[in-house]
C-alpha cells in the first residue's frame, strides 16, 4: 500500500474505531477524568512537596516542583508546638458533635418520615433552609447568644454551635434513607407488641447502618474543617481548633510555609482515615439513599 493510501486509511480507521461501541465517548470520558485527577492531585502534590522542603528551597526558583533536598524538620517542629493541642481540641469537638448529631438526626429523620403530626412538612422544609443558610449570616446572632450564655472560649459552646449545621444535614439525609426501609417491617413489630422506640432501635437503625456511617463521616468532616465559628467564638489559644491554629502559624506578615504545609498534611490525616474506614458504607449509603430522596 502506498504512503498516500496509508495516510487516507488511518483517519478512516480511527473514525471507524471511535464510532464503534461508543469508543469516542469513552475516550472523552477518560480525558475528562484525567483532567479532573490532575486538577485534584496537583494541590495535594504541592502541599506534600512543600512540607518536605527546606526553608532555602522556598526562595529557590530552580527547585519549584522538586526540591534539591528533603527534610522532616517542619513536621518535628509542628509535633513539638502548640498545634498538637489544637488538633486535640478539634478531635474532641468533632467526635462529640458527630455522636450527638447522628443520634438526633436519626430520631428526627424517623419522626419526620414515619409519624404524622401537624406541621411535619413545614418542619422538614425548615431543616433544609437551616442547612442552606450561610454561616456568614448566622455567626453574628450566634455569637451574641453565646456571649449571653457565657459559652465563648469553650469547646462545649463550640460544639453546640456546630450542631446548628450538622443536625439539619444528618436529619435530611436520614429522612431520604428511611423512606427506602419497608414500612411493613415496622408494622409487623408494632403488631407483635413492640413500641416505637423498640422498632426504631432494634429494626430501623440496624437496617440504616450505611446511612449512619454516611452522616457520621460527613458530620465529622464538617466539624473538623469548620473555621468561621471557631475563629469568632474562641480567642483563647488553649481552646483553638486546628483550622484556627493553622491560620496562626505566621508572625505578622511572615509566613512559615514549611510549618504551614506540614500542619496541613497532619490535619488531613483524621478525615482521610475516617473515609478509608467507612468508604464501603459511604458508597452504599449515597446510592441507596438517593433512590427515594
Amino acid at each position: 500500500m502506498s504512503t498516500i493510501a496509508l495516510a487516507h486509511h488511518r483517519p478512516r480507521s480511527l473514525r471507524r474505531w471511535l464510532t464503534r461501541n461508543n469508543h469516542g465517548w469513552l475516550l472523552v470520558g477518560y480525558v475528562v477524568l484525567l483532567v479532573a485527577v490532575i486538577w485534584t492531585a496537583l494541590p495535594l502534590y504541592w502541599v506534600s512537596i512543600s512540607s518536605l522542603k527546606s526553608d532555602a528551597d522556598f526562595y529557590n526558583l530552580q527547585d519549584v516542583l522538586w526540591p534539591s533536598s528533603f527534610t522532616l524538620q517542619h513536621f518535628i517542629d509542628i509535633v513539638r508546638s502548640s498545634f498538637m493541642g489544637n488538633l486535640r481540641n478539634s478531635l474532641t469537638v468533632a467526635v462529640a458533635t458527630t455522636l450527638v448529631s447522628t443520634v438526633i438526626g436519626s430520631m428526627a429523620g424517623y419522626a419526620l418520615v414515619r409519624l404524622r403530626f401537624i406541621g411535619r412538612a413545614t418542619f422538614g422544609r425548615l431543616l433544609i433552609f437551616c442547612y442552606l443558610a450561610p454561616g456568614s449570616v448566622l455567626f453574628i446572632p450566634i455569637f451574641g447568644m453565646m456571649v449571653h450564655l457565657h459559652l465563648t472560649n469553650s469547646l462545649f459552646g463550640l460544639g453546640l454551635t456546630y450542631l446548628t449545621f450538622t443536625v439539619p444535614f444528618c436529619t435530611w439525609l436520614m429522612m431520604g434513607y428511611m423512606r427506602t426501609v419497608p414500612v411493613e417491617l415496622e408494622e409487623a413489630a408494632l403488631v407483635d407488641g413492640a413500641s416505637r422506640w423498640t422498632a426504631l432501635w432494634q429494626i430501623i437503625l440496624p437496617l440504616t447502618i450505611p446511612a449512619l456511617v454516611v452522616v457520621s463521616v460527613f458530620s465529622f468532616t464538617l466539624s473538623w474543617n469548620e473555621f468561621l465559628y471557631a475563629l469568632v467564638l474562641v480567642q483563647n489559644q488553649d481552646v483553638m481548633t486546628a483550622p484556627v491554629g493553622l491560620a496562626f502559624l505566621q508572625a505578622g506578615d511572615v509566613f512559615y510555609w514549611g510549618k504551614i504545609m506540614a500542619a496541613a498534611i497532619i490535619m488531613c490525616l483524621p478525615p482521610l482515615l475516617v473515609y478509608l474506614f467507612g468508604q464501603r458504607w459511604i458508597v452504599a449509603g449515597w446510592t441507596i439513599g438517593s433512590v427515594k430522596g
